[in-house]
């Protein structure tokens, strides 16, 4: 298996078990996913939605190094889990 489906998964995972609670935002009855939606992960992570739907689906190229960062951030990476994620992306 290729690294950019792997990165999806990584990502969609990841994205799973952050509460909106968790880093400020508001988390409602009606939503659909657990955790974290696409589009608040961009807004956290300060990258448009579009970029980051590229990048959760292995489209986005050669992600620059503060993407990453940013999106670990946002996510509430680990150290392991940053290492994880920059291989992914390469």
């Amino acid at each position: 298996m290729s690294a950019r489906p792997q990165l999806g998964d990584f990502l969609q995972s990841r994205r799973a078990r952050v509460r909106p609670e968790d880093v400020g935002l508001r988390s409602g009855h009606d939503r659909r996913v657990a955790g974290l939606r696409r589009e608040e992960v961009a807004l956290l992570a300060n990258v448009s939605v579009d970029y980051y739907i590229r990048l959760e689906q292995g489209r986005a190229g050669n992600p620059s190094t503060a993407v990453l960062t940013a999106v670990a951030d946002a996510l509430r990476l680990d150290r392991a889990e940053r290492d994880h994620l920059r291989q992914l992306a390469c």
